[in-house]
């Protein structure tokens, strides 16, 4: 459960990161860059930081060159599409390379049914030895050059179709991005809601159970005050790690926002859930923390889990909320534990104040 205070703090201590670097590298304090510097002292994206990193050791600066290619290709709201576009051009141009070559093949094979309609007549009106092999040869060269067509043809298509199934990889590494989580390689937010949306439809239509975990780290906000927030991003990996070693195929697992994280259990009752959620929570509480630039060890990381099914008449919203509730009664019942809707803890009350 995020804590509004917690958040403004940590939110308030990105943003003087960000403002550091564009005053120490003389940025314009426009948008963009903020956006980028914002981003960048998150860590939510890796591959951000990894290629300011770099060009910082190659030149010792950016320029706005360099800004305007890293928003472009890490940050800009356009660049799934833009290489969705990009993609689904390359298609088109292929598929008309391949009808180009499929109608000059049709081409030639008129010609060559006309050859021989043409070599047929002959036949009949040949009547001596020489005339006869001059339609022979004729014929000969007309099938050769009808051969060396359809391999021309053939080699074509082959190589349309290793083509295409680059073009179709590159289209599934885009939508993967579009619904993946940077930091944790989990899914993202977006792909959870649309998730949760059709797993409760499909639960409906085929009558069965369906379950929703939400996590959260204990004092997720210690960690970033004490260790800095690289530390921070290496909690939020371990976590990701342990929900996802403890799901199966048809379960989601999702990074739902900032320290918290979502599981949706398709075809799974209460009871179930509840020793899945445990599994996760012994999982994360079993790994120590280590500082990687340091070797120091910083103890371990615990987590809170709320468990709640879906109801008769429950939207995706009131399946959340009541998660939510649970999340938050077993982080004001001592954190590091698991609590569903019905555990007497829930009837204890819910209207204090939300802690992290």
């Amino acid at each position: 459960m995020t804590e509004q205070a917690g958040d403004h703090e940590r939110t308030m201590a990105f943003a003087e990161i960000a403002l550091g670097q564009i005053k120490a590298l003389r940025h314009s304090a426009n948008p963009r860059n903020y956006e980028i510097w914002y981003t960048y002292a998150t860590g939510y994206n890796p591959s951000l930081n990894a290629k300011i990193n770099e060009t910082l050791a190659q030149g010792g600066t950016l320029s706005d060159t360099d800004l305007e290619q890293i928003y472009e290709t890490y940050l800009s709201p356009t660049r799934l599409t833009d290489r969705i576009d990009m993609v689904g051009s390359q298609v088109m141009d292929e598929i008309e390379q391949v009808m180009a070559m499929v109608d000059a093949a049709v081409g030639s094979a008129n010609s060559y049914s006309e050859s021989l309609a043409d070599v047929t007549q002959k036949l009949g009106q040949s009547k001596d030895r020489e005339g006869l092999r001059a339609i022979v040869e004729g014929l000969v060269q007309t099938a050769k050059e009808m051969e060396q067509s359809n391999q021309a043809l053939e080699a074509r298509l082959n190589a349309s179709k290793q083509e295409i199934n680059v073009l179709q990889d590159n289209l599934e590494v885009v939508r993967t991005e579009s619904l993946t989580d940077p930091l944790t390689q989990l899914s993202n937010r977006k792909h959870f809601d649309t998730t949760l949306e059709r797993a409760i439809a499909d639960a409906r239509t085929k009558n069965e159970a369906l379950t929703l975990l939400l996590t959260d780290i204990d004092h997720f906000k210690n960690f970033n005050d004490s260790f800095g927030h690289l530390t921070g991003d290496q909690v939020l990996r371990l976590v990701a790690m342990s929900v996802k070693q403890n799901v199966k195929g048809q379960d989601t697992a999702a990074r739902y926002g900032g320290e918290e994280f979502a599981v949706i259990l398709p075809n799974t009752v209460l009871r179930s859930a509840i020793t899945v959620a445990d599994h996760i929570r012994r999982a994360v509480m079993t790994k120590e923390l280590m500082k990687r630039s340091t070797g120091e060890h910083l103890g371990r990381v615990t987590i809170s889990i709320g468990v709640a099914t879906l109801h008769k008449g429950d939207t995706a919203q009131t399946l959340i909320e009541r998660t939510d509730t649970c999340l938050y009664a077993a982080k004001r019942h001592g954190r590091n534990r698991v609590i569903c809707e019905t555990d007497p803890e829930i009837a204890a009350g819910t209207t204090s104040t939300q802690v992290a």
